[in-house]
């Protein structure tokens, strides 16, 4: 909802007139042109919008941007900027009044507080009377659910407006919080910053997954990004552990409690992935029921263990930015989440709804909603992204950033974008085929090399760290196990499944 339109409702309401204060900006404004100085104190968190009186509006949008110019405000110099018709009274005169009628210009910050508090109200109640009247429109859409998370969207957005009080940190409180961080990695036995996504190559490679990082994983379709994305999530997942303070604060000690908004598969889907990834059964048999005595034993067995894993879905294929907050900040709320996957980027719409809108600036809105809900939560956010068919034109068909579809602003918002790309898909659709009068033994050789590369390929992933804004970039090289959707540490393929 537009804050114009929450002030415009309020502002008609009778009933809270008294959540204005004239006197305070005509004070306000009177401060200002004593001493142009005074804006600079208010600037961060004011605007013309926070005002109730028309005039004042005007006003203070003049010598907003006049002072950004670095123009001298005052009644003499406001004059030249300001319609006499549009203001019905003589502008001087009356600019020359309120400079007068300033008590004190020692109390600039307090007036701007006072202004900005009775907004606040205004825009509450502005809130509160739409959604009394959405609820009782009879409109289908209006679920309560939807309800609430459009009262939870304005509430977000009001509250991301501005703020009276200062949100600068002193040099000194960073640095001990960053020395707090290194003092965690160094107990830690992964010796990592970040929440350790269970692959070591990886995680030796970026530290872990850092709080408030937008991160990309991307690839052409079948390369297996939902495979990484939920080898990740359960990883993740089984390894959390938090331990209780002698103040009884909850910390956290590995892994964590993992959020996973699915937009195109569903969560039985997903659930079905992820037995597949522990028991080694291929989900291809668990769909088709050809499974054996010993499968349903080990499906029992795996289900047991992982019923209470710390991870939550939500397969609802229609996200906005909007609903993904609400969705997020309530998880938080209720369950404390420490990481955040989507899958995937392209299937989501921005809150916008003008359809003139191209989708490179829809795209924008969306990662910029991203690493703002990163920022917010102070937890990674991880999505998945497909690439543009342009890879495919390429004889090395690694990816690069420009493959991004609508690459500028997914590389520009993200801390860290990785590709996924394995050699073996392609190298599978290539195999040699004998050509009218070649001879035999150059068509069997051509077929041998084909087969060495295959089997040098096979099971065999590249993850390719194309960006990185805290370390290096690079190339990590995974086992994957197309039949059970799993990543592992290329050094350690053959391990024991965790369930067994």
């Amino acid at each position: 909802m537009d804050q114009s339109q929450v002030l415009n409702i309020s502002n008609k309401d009778d009933k809270i007139e008294k959540f204005s204060n004239i006197d305070a900006e005509v004070a306000l404004i009177g401060c200002i042109l004593w001493d142009n100085r005074n804006y600079e104190k208010i600037s961060d968190f004011l605007d013309e919008s926070h005002f109730v009186d028309q005039n004042h509006q005007i006003i203070f949008k003049q010598i907003k941007e006049l002072l950004n110019k670095n123009i001298l405000v005052s009644p003499i110099t406001l004059k030249n900027y300001l319609s006499e018709n549009e203001f019905g009274l003589e502008i001087t005169r009356y600019l020359n009044q309120i400079k007068d009628s300033s008590p004190s210009t020692q109390n600039t910050l307090q007036y701007a507080k006072i202004i900005y508090e009775l907004h606040l109200k205004r825009a509450l109640i502005g809130i509160g009377q739409n959604l009394i009247h959405d609820t009782y429109d009879t409109n289908t859409e209006n679920t309560g659910e939807a309800l609430i998370e459009n009262a939870e969207n304005d509430l977000y957005n009001l509250s991301n407006t501005g703020s009276s009080e200062r949100k600068y940190t002193k040099f000194g409180d960073s640095l001990k919080d960053a020395i707090i961080i290194i003092n965690e990695a160094f107990k830690r036995e992964g010796k990592i910053a970040g929440v350790a996504s269970g692959l070591k190559d990886l995680d030796n490679k970026l530290g872990g997954l850092h709080k408030s990082d937008l991160i990309i994983i991307a690839g052409r379709p079948s390369m297996g990004k939902t495979a990484l994305g939920t080898n990740i999530a359960f990883n993740v997942a089984l390894n959390f552990k938090e331990k209780i303070d002698e103040l009884g604060s909850k910390k956290l000690i590995d892994g964590g409690k993992v959020a996973f908004f699915s937009l195109e598969m569903s969560s039985e889907q997903l659930a079905t992935r992820i037995l597949a990834e522990q028991t080694k059964i291929s989900g291809d048999k668990m769909r088709k029921a050809e499974l054996l005595k010993d499968d349903f034993k080990k499906i029992a067995k795996a289900s047991s263990e992982l019923e209470n894993l710390n991870l939550f879905i939500d397969d609802n294929p229609i996200l906005t930015i909007a609903t993904l907050r609400a969705r997020a900040r309530r998880l938080q709320r209720l369950y404390g989440i420490d990481l955040i996957i989507i899958d995937y980027l392209q299937l989501m719409s921005s809150n916008n709804k003008n359809k003139n809108e191209g989708r490179v600036q829809e795209i924008s809105e969306i990662t910029r909603g991203l690493k703002a809900i990163a920022k917010e939560l102070d937890i990674p956010i991880i999505a998945l992204s497909q690439l543009s068919r342009q890879v495919e034109q390429r004889e090395d068909k690694r990816p690069l950033l420009s493959d991004l579809r609508e690459s500028g602003t997914i590389e520009q918002d993200s801390d860290v974008v990785m590709f996924i790309f394995r050699e073996s898909y392609y190298l599978e659709r290539m195999e040699p085929i004998k050509k009218p009068e070649e001879a035999e033994e150059k068509y069997l050789e051509r077929t041998s090399r084909w087969q060495e590369l295959c089997e040098k390929a096979h099971n065999t992933a590249e993850i390719i760290i194309a960006k990185q804004r805290h370390g290096p970039i690079g190339t990590i090289k995974a086992h994957f196990e197309s039949n059970y959707t799993r990543f592992s540490d290329l050094n350690n393929k053959d391990y024991d499944n965790i369930m067994e």
